[in-house]
């Protein structure tokens, strides 16, 4: 769902894209395949291990992607600034929000586009409800909670959609309408195994409910679009 929405508001190949917190390269890599130069950031060597391992699969990929062993601390770009910026599944980690979304905006060029993938907020003890752990999703929703245990069973906190709009203005970029990811097949089985046509058909109906209340509110993640004015130089 991200990279179908990125793919277009992405100006034509090749851009310039910074991927922070690239994890083992997922994004980096696609988008990398499909012409853009991307510069992938995390503070992890394992992940950056991960990520040259998967691109040495890829050699005809190689001149596009630049790897950089960096967090929010301690990265320094030279006042770069690139066409898009992602951060995907980062935020949740981070006790607040505001400094983060300060810095990804000033690394955004004229015409350029900010892309943060967040937990939501409010969603927060949706999955449990559906679990079937009815004592703990009332205990979140009841208190309001903005944290919840994540699948990888750690402590993760939540944003509000709305404030990661009214972030992204101070900032002076122009929020796109904010889409619910992992909406329904959050919830699926883990025995789920569709055929092809059965799992676009899945694609579609979270492409379709991502943009619509009341379904978005229910995503998992928000993905937050956002663009600062002006001409982009690709």
């Amino acid at each position: 769902m991200v990279e179908r929405r990125l793919l277009a508001e992405l100006p034509a190949a090749p851009a310039r894209i910074l991927d922070v917190g690239c994890g083992s390269g997922e994004m980096t890599l696609r988008l990398a395949a499909v012409g853009h130069r991307v510069t992938g950031v995390d503070p992890a060597v394992t992940m950056l291990a991960a990520t040259a391992d998967r691109l040495a699969a890829r050699p005809e990929l190689a001149d596009r992607v630049q790897l950089v062993n960096a967090g929010f601390d301690s990265l320094s770009l030279d006042g770069e600034q690139f066409d898009a910026v992602c951060c995907h599944g980062v935020l949740m980690y981070l006790d607040d929000p505001g400094e983060a979304v300060a810095r990804l905006a000033g690394l955004v060029a004229p015409g350029g586009l900010l892309s943060i993938l967040a937990k939501n907020r409010r969603a927060v003890g949706v999955r449990e409800a559906l679990a079937g752990d009815s004592e703990t999703a009332c205990r979140l929703i009841v208190s309001g909670a903005d944290r919840s245990v994540g699948n990888l069973g750690r402590e993760t906190r939540g944003d509000d959609p709305d404030v990661l709009d009214r972030l992204v203005a101070e900032h002076g970029l122009s929020p796109q309408p904010w889409q619910g990811v992992r909406i329904f097949h959050d919830h699926f089985d883990d025995t789920w195994a569709p055929d092809p046509a059965a799992y676009a058909a899945a694609l579609e109906l979270e492409w379709a409910a991502s943009s619509r209340s009341p379904y978005r509110d229910l995503g998992h993640l928000v993905h937050t679009l956002a663009r600062r004015p002006g001409r982009s130089r690709s």
